[in-house]
């Protein structure tokens, strides 16, 4: 894909629709123990007994649950915005593309394939031609469900036809009535069991390969001698990539160099020049061009935000 034009703007250019199912936030809300809470719920305190453990969320009273879920309706348009918030993030096209870069790692979505934004994660998007998703924020108290592990681990993932159906049935919901907070609240889990759940994919032709790559960034890789390491034709390569991760060798590999030079801008004070070159890009400038790409930021300022962001 050509160079993204990023500019950078708070939750994304998205014509958002509010669903009636979202958390109300600021003077709309009020806070129990670091949770808000929706305007009209009663905060009681906890009486118990010294030494009694406190009961969890899900053993208050309807009423009384915060909503750490939020449901958005989006369409993106041709401009790419780079994002980066302290919630997960689910991206499930119900109709059209977006093309999604998270950290580095750029894949086109469409409603056979959606994608994980973890918590804290850069991530830029723009529309391909008209398209909407279904746009889940999903706060860190709300992400105990065994499906995270998996998503969070592999941020694309190829949507099932039950995930579909999910993501159809919720596309229908919200375009009728305010959606009640029961809905979303059903909704959710069914979704991640359905995520959870996914049958394993084959063993992959490309796993040896993939491995010593990512172990290697530095090596003077290209196709050809990816595929001679791989015991394969250029032509059978590039499809087992297509098939397999749907992108191409040399954007593949593009992620795996410019995800580790990020970890190490954030991770090390090494010199920039040092780690490009480490990562297999050719010089500091290659670095650069890709990192502004990616997130709109050069490695200068990549190494600044990540280290506020952990101060």
């Amino acid at each position: 894909m050509g160079r993204w034009p990023v500019r950078r703007r708070h939750r994304g250019n998205a014509e958002a629709l509010e669903t009636g199912a979202l958390a109300h936030r600021g003077a709309a809300g009020r806070m129990r123990k670091g949770v808000i809470l929706p305007h009209g719920c009663r905060a009681r305190p906890w009486r118990g007994r010294i030494g009694d453990a406190a009961p969890s969320m899900l053993d208050w009273p309807p009423m009384d649950r915060p909503l750490l879920s939020d449901l958005h309706l989006r369409s993106y348009g041709a401009d790419v915005v780079a994002d980066r918030h302290a919630f997960a993030q689910l991206v499930l096209p119900v109709n059209g593309a977006v093309v999604l870069d998270i950290e580095g790692r750029r894949q086109r979505l469409d409603p056979l394939r959606g994608a994980c934004v973890a918590p804290g994660a850069w991530h830029a998007q723009r529309g391909d031609g008209a398209n909407a998703s279904l746009i889940v924020d999903v706060e860190a108290a709300a992400m105990s469900h065994p499906a995270w592990d998996r998503l969070l681990d592999r941020p694309f993932m190829a949507l099932s036809p039950g995930a579909r159906k999910l993501v159809e049935f919720m596309g229908v919901m919200r375009t009728g009535s305010p959606l009640q907070p029961s809905i979303l609240g059903g909704w959710m889990p069914l979704l991640l069991d359905t995520l959870a759940l996914e049958a394993p994919r084959p063993a992959s032709r490309l796993a040896a390969l993939l491995a010593r790559i990512e172990a290697e960034p530095g090596l003077a890789w290209t196709t050809a001698t990816m595929a001679q390491a791989a015991g394969l034709s250029v032509s059978r390569l590039h499809a087992l990539f297509q098939a397999e991760l749907d992108t191409s060798p040399h954007a593949w590999l593009r992620d795996v160099r410019l995800a580790r030079a990020r970890t190490w801008l954030a991770e090390t004070t090494a010199p920039i020049a040092g780690i490009a070159l480490a990562a297999g890009f050719s010089d500091q400038s290659a670095l650069t061009r890709a990192l502004r790409d990616a997130t709109g930021m050069t490695p200068g300022a990549y190494r600044r935000a990540s280290r506020a962001r952990t101060d």
